[in-house]
């Protein structure tokens, strides 16, 4: 198994934000949105993650406007996409695996 793996949901909601180039509030906003309200990332979590996932290649800088409060976007590595699709199979394992309950 990979040592990445298991993702803690807050990585795991970041990776599917950055899937098209987000900045750190519109991080914030979409996983609201995606979990119903049910996951709200403070600033620490989020950009400690940020910053995490930067060092391990998973994310890079798409962007930064230097005359907006440094405003940065970031979007998603192949390294990432590989993690993040690791993270789903094993989702999805637990839960055909969680269904053998029901039978």
């Amino acid at each position: 198994m990979d040592k990445n793996l298991p993702l803690t949901e807050a990585l795991f909601y970041i990776l599917l934000a950055v899937r098209k180039p987000n900045h750190g509030y519109g991080i914030i906003q979409e996983v609201l949105e995606i979990t119903n309200g049910r996951l709200s990332l403070g600033p620490g979590t989020l950009y400690g993650a940020i910053n995490s996932m930067l060092e391990k290649d998973w994310i890079r800088l798409y962007s930064e406007d230097k005359e907006s409060r440094k405003k940065k976007e970031y979007l998603i590595t192949s390294k990432g996409k590989e993690i993040f699709q690791a993270e789903a199979e094993r989702l999805k394992e637990l839960v055909r695996n969680a269904k053998l309950i029901e039978e």
